[in-house]
């Protein structure tokens, strides 16, 4: 079985931009995206996912370095300003290229 590599683009942010957000990643051409609740702390403090407008989001998408690149500089560009927000890219390695 083999492998091929994959961009991983994870962007841990405010629960509130997840609607607004996911589109977006499709109009940059992510194929698709997985979001679960975070919790942690940070630069900005403790945040917990039990209040749902303090809540944050993990949201991942696994796309080629383009599409990456896109999303990084779409979210820095839009977001970064005025939300809780960390965008990190992984190199990985992906079963099923067809998929992504």
């Amino acid at each position: 079985m083999g492998t091929f590599q994959a961009k991983l683009v994870t962007i841990i942010t405010e629960a509130l931009l997840e609607q607004e957000l996911t589109q977006r990643l499709v109009e940059l051409g992510a194929t698709g995206y997985t979001v679960s609740d975070a919790r942690g702390k940070g630069h900005r403090g403790v945040r917990d996912a039990g209040w749902e407008h303090g809540a944050n989001i993990r949201v991942e998408v696994l796309c080629d370095e383009e599409t990456a690149n896109h999303i990084a500089a779409f979210v820095v560009e839009n977001y970064y300003r005025d939300y809780a927000m960390v965008v990190f890219i992984d190199t990985v390695e992906v079963l099923r290229e067809n998929r992504f």
